[in-house]
């Protein structure tokens, strides 16, 4: 690699975290395109988290594959090309995703439209296995973390402006549309959106390819094969393969088929019933109404059991794996690489834990919003509070990033505050911009004051910040669980700030003390991105039985995990020696 300098690299800096921008955009504008789509091609909950599957599998095979073929070539991909290559590469990767997102646009079908964004999170992958460690070589080791979460807070820019972008490409100025007007609309602001997205793609990768400020930071050492990780993965890959074929095998069966068609027939009593006069016809169709509710029951409840068991099973295929490897290379780390170091395989999960509850959230907010008790609001309402939950994670990161500019003490603590709120502020005036009612979100300010107190109690620390911040996230989803209204919805959008600086906290703690497995046990980390794939599709099937409400209990279980890995990571690194609570 470049040697490190002192001096931050401003120029190369600047240009890197515009791919940070990208990333939030599209994982937040997903949250308004899920509802959209449940609404536009008739779709249950698991199938509209279908797009959160394709997009977020995407970076775990794409990591994959960079992993196989580094060990094959005993050379580590990213390092060979170079960072500046690498993210050149997945940038024109994403353009070609978006081209795909283009076609699948103009000919409306819906596996098209998850064929396209998984090339795109294909592209993105490679982007973040490249950009995060880029950040870190662009100046002072000491101030790398801040780096990120500058990159992190530009990222979480993205996920505020995409759902109000992505609101307007799918609904325009309309305000008050029914599902079955939405299933009408034209798709033709989006072919614009997706092109000019694919366009400025290839324009930061031609401003990445020409820029003179940009290092390469090649390396060509080569890597010791960690042979049992690389079968512990493909086989876990091929168990997960073999589970998820059953799980859409069963919306071809007849018994779905028949389910679909019982929904129709529904669908057109409820539609009679509410134009019909004649008082026999309405007693007629209310008892053929309550007869194919029951239908629908009986039918459907076989096959949801047998869903929710798989996706069960994918769930434990996951932590199993993980687990074997966590007792198996404590008795003999040779050939496990990276995953012989504890705290790298519990960060393993908590990554996949915080991804997963990081995107269920915001992704499922949508449909729960459409309660009676939370509004009754249909999908094109809810781009206010999904802007907010999304821009909850910039107020954290913005905070998280005020010492790289390297103020005064006492200037710092000022916009330790100050940030926080400003990004508040930026929030509120942007979905005022768009047109958004804001007033319901004036009180979520006592939301931002909660996070800043956390902020302070948590001193910078890693481990101190894992375990509060994962504890203000458990207690947000607890009084969300147990409550309805304005108060419920306040707390799950509080899971934004509790997440906001969770990310670079596992990761910190997770890589630490690796030595020379640091960039392979980086690869494992952006792997567990998986995490986006898996849980919000559990969420979803597990809102199908239980109700969207009842089904953040898989976000407060999340949470719970991410708790216990900031208490158990910080007693394996002192075992290795490591004072995790003296390192910034």
């Amino acid at each position: 690699m470049n040697s490190l300098t002192t001096k931050t690299n401003y120029p190369a800096l600047y240009t890197l975290v515009t791919v940070f921008f990208f990333w939030g955009f599209f994982a937040a504008g997903n949250s308004i395109f899920i509802p959209f789509c449940k609404a536009f091609f008739d779709l249950d909950q698991f199938q509209s988290q279908l797009i959160d599957f394709s997009f977020y599998t995407a970076y775990y095979f794409g990591a994959l594959l960079l992993f196989l073929v580094s060990a094959w070539k005993k050379k580590d991909v990213v390092n060979n090309w170079g960072y500046k290559r690498s993210i050149v590469y997945g940038l024109l990767f994403s353009t070609g995703g978006a081209i795909a997102m283009i076609w699948a646009v103009q000919i409306s079908v819906y596996a098209a439209l998850l064929v396209g964004l998984f090339i795109v999170a294909l592209g993105f992958s490679l982007q973040q296995i490249a950009a995060n460690p880029f950040a870190i070589s662009l100046g002072d080791p000491k101030t790398g973390t801040s780096r990120v979460s500058l990159g992190g807070g530009i990222n979480s820019l993205g996920t505020t402006i995409g759902p109000l972008l992505m609101a307007y490409a799918l609904y325009g100025s309309t305000k008050t549309l029914t599902d079955d007007q939405i299933q009408h609309l034209s798709l033709d602001s989006m072919t614009l959106l997706y092109g000019a997205v694919g366009g400025l793609f290839l324009l930061a990768a031609l401003l990445f390819f020409f820029s003179k400020k940009i290092p390469d930071s090649k390396s060509s050492a080569e890597i010791k094969p960690a042979k049992k990780a690389m079968v512990l993965l493909v086989s876990m890959t091929v168990l997960l393969v073999a589970v998820f074929i059953p799980v859409f095998n069963t919306y071809k069966s007849e018994a779905y088929l028949r389910v679909s068609a019982l929904q129709k027939q529904q669908e057109t009593v409820i539609s009679s019933l509410k134009v019909e006069q004649n008082e026999e016809v309405r007693i007629a169709n209310e008892v053929k109404l309550t007869n194919l509710k029951q239908e629908i029951k009986e039918t459907l409840t076989p096959i949801e059991n047998k869903r929710i068991y798989l996706l069960g099973g994918a769930l434990l295929i996951i932590v199993g794996s993980i687990a074997f490897a966590y007792f198996t290379s404590q008795r003999n780390k040779e050939g496990w690489g990276a995953m012989q170091y504890p705290q790298l395989l519990l960060g393993m999960l908590a990554i996949f834990a915080y991804v997963g509850v990081e995107v269920g959230i915001g992704s499922n907010l949508g449909e729960l919003l459409k309660l009676e008790e939370f509004g009754s609001l249909q999908a094109v309402e809810i781009a206010p509070y999904v802007s907010m939950y999304w821009g909850s994670l910039m107020i954290g990161r913005w905070a998280g990033a005020v010492s790289v500019f390297q103020l005064s003490k006492r200037n710092e603590l000022i916009a330790l505050i100050a940030v926080p709120f400003l990004a508040y502020f930026v929030i509120l005036f942007a979905n005022y911009f768009a047109g958004n009612e804001i007033e319901h979100l004036y009180y979520y300010s006592l939301c931002v004051a909660i996070q800043i107190v956390f902020s302070f109690w948590s001193k910078n620390k890693s481990a101190r910040t894992m375990v509060l911040f994962s504890l203000f996230g458990l207690l947000a989803m607890i009084v969300g669980l147990f409550s309805s209204g304005m108060l419920a919805i306040y707390a799950f959008l509080a899971g934004g700030l509790a997440c906001s600086v969770l990310w670079p906290a596992i990761f910190n703690i997770a890589i630490m003390g690796l030595g020379k497995y640091t960039a392979q046990g980086s690869s494992f980390l952006i792997m567990m991105i998986l995490g986006g794939g898996i849980l919000p599709p559990i969420q979803g099937k597990l809102a199908d039985i239980i109700g969207i409400h009842e089904s953040y209990i898989v976000n407060a279980v999340c949470f719970g995990y991410l708790l216990l890995f900031g208490i158990l990571a910080k007693k394996v690194l002192q075992k290795q020696g490591i004072a995790i609570d003296e390192i910034d």
